[in-house]
């Protein structure tokens, strides 16, 4: 009886230390789970999120944080050239929510051009958001489209092109000739008749012959004169003799 007393005591205790060991090892499995799933929920990089929008003709650039324990994160945004932050566009400190919490940086970005997100948040977040931002291939502000260069008109050539002024057969710095007498003192379309007689001669060219002409006509009317006086003694005397 005594040999079965005791075998039952060894029997009890070792079933009293196998049970505790379990509940250890699921208090244990129970405790890191919790620990997990609170560190899953206090703050994570998947809870953030980044997009290019624009406002207007402005560009910006949002961060939106769905964080439900609404843990503060700090987001830095900055422009990436070929791999390398180019320029730090701004940070800011956002506290999530599970509705989601947005923030906004004013950016006025280019077409596909590229941004890296960092989200801090100590000590559960410390990286950026993946893959980087790329901006759309459309800007916010549309370039006015200019009108088509028209062009210039053709000159039509003239019949007869005007001579240079350095072509001109009488040079520019000499004086026009000075007006004659009779065209300084006679007026415009009042030119003096010729006298009477001359125009004729003139125009027959027989003006070098007058002084000629005139002799020979005198001659001629004393000749006939003098016989007009003598026929008339003659009449006379043969009248008387009879």
């Amino acid at each position: 009886m005594a040999v079965l007393s005791v075998s039952r005591r060894t029997a009890s205790r070792r079933t009293v230390a196998r049970s505790l060991r379990i509940l250890g090892v699921a208090s244990a499995s129970a405790a890191l789970a919790l620990g997990t799933a609170g560190n899953a929920l206090a703050c994570n990089i998947n809870e953030f999120s980044a997009e290019a929008k624009c406002d207007g003709d402005k560009g910006v650039i949002t961060v939106t944080d769905v964080d439900p324990a609404g843990i503060p994160a700090t987001v830095t945004v900055y422009l990436e050239n070929n791999g390398a932050d180019q320029k730090k566009v701004g940070e800011q400190v956002v506290k999530g929510s599970r509705e989601g919490t947005t923030i906004t940086f004013t950016e006025d970005w280019k077409p596909n051009a590229e941004y890296r997100i960092h989200v801090k948040a100590t000590p559960y977040v410390d990286e950026d958001i993946k893959p980087n931002l790329v901006t759309p291939a459309t800007a916010c502000k549309k370039e006015e489209e200019k009108p088509p260069a028209t062009e210039p008109a053709t000159p039509t050539p003239s019949a007869s092109p005007s001579k240079p002024a350095e072509e001109t057969d009488t040079p520019a710095d000499t004086p026009a000739p000075a007006p004659s007498e009779s065209e300084s003192t006679t007026p415009a379309g009042n030119a003096p008749a010729p006298a009477a007689g001359d125009s004729n001669l003139a125009e027959t060219g027989a003006d070098s012959n007058t002084g000629i002409i005139a002799g020979i006509a005198a001659a001629l009317v004393v000749v006939g004169g003098g016989a007009v006086f003598f026929g008339m003694r003659r009449r006379g005397a043969s009248n008387s003799d009879s």
